[in-house]
């Protein structure tokens, strides 16, 4: 994929996080693709709509992509989500075999792919995954900043 295809489909995971703020969950969007540009699975967090710690933007993404491909390892597939994943979210990625994720900006408290940990080429696994990050980094961070500094305000009332 060129730059401007990662561009493209991370504004896809952008508006999933526009969904998860919309229902007050930290907004997070993920869109799966397959190697030709087709779309497989989209999420966006709900962990506090579902009361379901699992329900990350990219586990959603994951579980749908599975079940439209009938298959649980997503080998010629790209994950766009927009915050580095978190330890969960890449050890599903390493199960799933997905070869490539882009995201937009860095999670320095929980990023696992690369920030805090590196689980995308620890060579102890037997996955590792190509990764791109910063794709649209500015946009991916304000979405997040502007969430929290409403829930800061909120709490401030």
């Amino acid at each position: 994929m060129t730059l401007k295809q990662d561009e493209e489909f991370m504004l896809l995971a952008l508006l999933e996080a526009e969904k998860a703020a919309e229902l007050s969950e930290v907004p997070v969007g993920a869109v799966l693709v397959s190697q030709d540009g087709t779309i497989l699975g989209k999420g966006h967090n709900q962990t506090i709509s579902t009361c379901d710690p699992t329900a990350h933007a990219e586990i959603i993404a994951l579980r749908k992509a599975g079940q439209k491909i009938r298959n649980y390892r997503l080998i010629s597939s790209i994950l766009y989500v927009t915050v580095e994943p978190c330890p969960m979210c890449m050890g599903a990625l390493i199960h799933a075999r997905v070869p490539r994720l882009v995201y937009g900006t860095k999670a320095p408290k929980w990023g696992a792919a690369g920030t805090l940990y590196d689980l995308s080429s620890d060579p102890r696994l037997n996955h590792t995954i190509d990764v791109t990050g910063g794709v649209l980094e500015k946009r991916c961070r304000e979405i997040m900043q502007s969430f929290f500094k409403t829930q800061r305000d909120l709490c401030k009332t």
